[in-house]
């Protein structure tokens, strides 16, 4: 999703494809006419760069099966990609005309700086018949350059705490309607320790995940950076992030026993199991909770009516014994500002098969798939069609999360802080007990050095 993790982003190289690229269409053949009409496509083998797991199978076979027979003679192949160091493989491929593949899924955070490097072809002229104002604006803006759009929104998705039930109970520990109150429940979970296991959470929190981290900052009104004049600088040293940065440090100290140098990737892998009484992500990781107790043993590759049946039962077994609420904010009522997951889609500069790529974008932004992105827990790119969702809990928790969520800043060299990992670095420190102020101000310099 979104949070990626990668090497350091040669920025330089990057911006040698803007001098090399080229957004015209090729291996079309020019068969129509007319107010409207456009070149009729060479059939080819085209490549989508998925990330992650997130798009569910269900969605690549309707994309697949949906392309093929909109473009007789041309396939679709979806080449899935790990978060992981996946800015370097971006670069490497978006710099070839062989390699590169048609359409790419990338991280909201990491579009600017691919966006601003000439990386992407621009898609300007599809604006409104991709969604116009009805997409998601954060999203659009991180895909915008110079008054053109180079990378469209995929889907979001806003953190929320998922959290057990009976653990709760056990602890006597009620759901949490203030942020203070939150840090409170996490510390008295983790005393209680109801579950009986070694090395038990109250809440999971690993020492590198800042993607988690930024809510307590977003939400005390402090931030990761900011513009100043024409150059950035750090944010971390302001008075309103030490603040909340004091916070966050005690809820490390007294609130987790999650590793002090593993990252925010699965949470639900601990909360499984047993350890974890909460942890936040974004809501579509309600499929991912697995509890033994709920298990039905049903194979990966069993698609009878029972097997459907006893996965469904599992699935409600799961959601009984869990609950889910967006992160709280300062005071009672108020929802936390949390960081806003999500993806953006681009067609590569030097792809060969532009008009083909932009006949799947239309796809991806059907009624059909928009909707198909919403029913699987994903806020999709179209407003209009964000109600597809539904109004159970974990519907209704998203869109609360959503609405106030923020995304880092739209530096368009962000992606260097990201690759050069100063934020998990930085976050490691305060989960180690490091003092505040001076590790805030030495990763404030770092922030400023990379950003201008």
């Amino acid at each position: 999703m979104r949070t990626a993790r990668f090497g350091t982003v040669a920025v330089a190289g990057m911006l040698a494809l803007a001098a090399c690229s080229s957004t015209g269409a090729t291996g079309t053949t020019a068969t129509t006419t007319g107010p409207g009409s456009v070149a009729t496509p060479d059939a080819a083998q085209i490549r989508l760069w998925l990330n992650g797991t997130d798009t569910p199978k269900e969605l690549r076979d309707y994309l697949t099966t949906t392309f093929a027979a909109q473009n007789p003679g041309s396939k679709l192949v979806i080449e899935q990609q790990d978060w992981n160091g996946l800015v370097p493989r971006m670069q490497t491929a978006l710099a070839s005309e062989s390699q590169t593949p048609d359409l790419v899924e990338i991280g909201n955070t990491q579009a600017p700086t691919f966006t601003y490097a000439g990386a992407f072809s621009d898609i300007t002229g599809m604006y409104d018949e991709l969604g116009g104002k009805k997409l998601l604006p954060g999203f659009v803006a991180a895909g915008s350059a110079d008054g053109k759009l180079y990378a469209v929104p995929y889907y979001s998705g806003a953190r929320a705490v998922f959290y057990r039930k009976d653990l709760f109970a056990a602890a006597k520990v009620t759901v949490p309607t203030t942020m203070d109150e939150f840090t409170a429940a996490a510390i008295a979970l983790q005393k209680a320790n109801p579950a009986g296991t070694p090395n038990f959470s109250g809440f999971w929190l690993p020492g590198q995940d800042w993607y988690n981290g930024t809510a307590w900052l977003y939400t005390y009104g402090g931030d990761l950076a900011v513009k100043d004049g024409s150059s950035w600088k750090g944010a971390l040293s302001s008075p309103k992030s030490q603040q909340a940065l004091a916070q966050v440090q005690k809820l490390f100290t007294e609130g987790t026993k999650a590793p002090r140098d593993a990252d925010s990737k699965e949470p639900w892998v601990p909360f499984n199991n047993g350890s974890v009484a909460m942890f936040s992500a974004p809501t579509w990781a309600r499929w991912s909770i697995d509890l033994p107790e709920c298990n039905k043993g049903v194979a990966k590759d069993d698609k009878s009516d029972a097997a459907k049946a006893l996965l469904a039962d599992q699935q409600k077994c799961n959601e009984d014994k869990t609950g889910v609420f967006p992160l709280p904010g300062l005071s009672k009522g108020t929802s936390a500002t949390v960081f806003a997951g999500g993806s953006n889609i681009a067609i590569p500069a030097k792809s060969s098969h532009q008009e083909l790529a932009k006949n799947l974008l239309r796809i991806i932004f059907s009624k059909d798939y928009q909707t198909m992105l919403a029913k699987n827990g994903l806020i999709p790119a179209n407003s209009d069609d964000a109600a597809a969702m539904g109004t159970d809990v974990y519907a209704t928790t998203a869109i609360s999360a959503a609405l106030g969520a923020k995304l880092t800043p739209a530096a368009e060299k962000w992606a260097d802080v990201e690759g050069a990992r100063i934020l998990e670095d930085f976050f490691q420190k305060v989960a180690g007990g490091a003092d505040l102020a001076s590790t805030s101000a030495d990763a404030d310099k770092l922030i400023a050095s990379t950003l201008n």
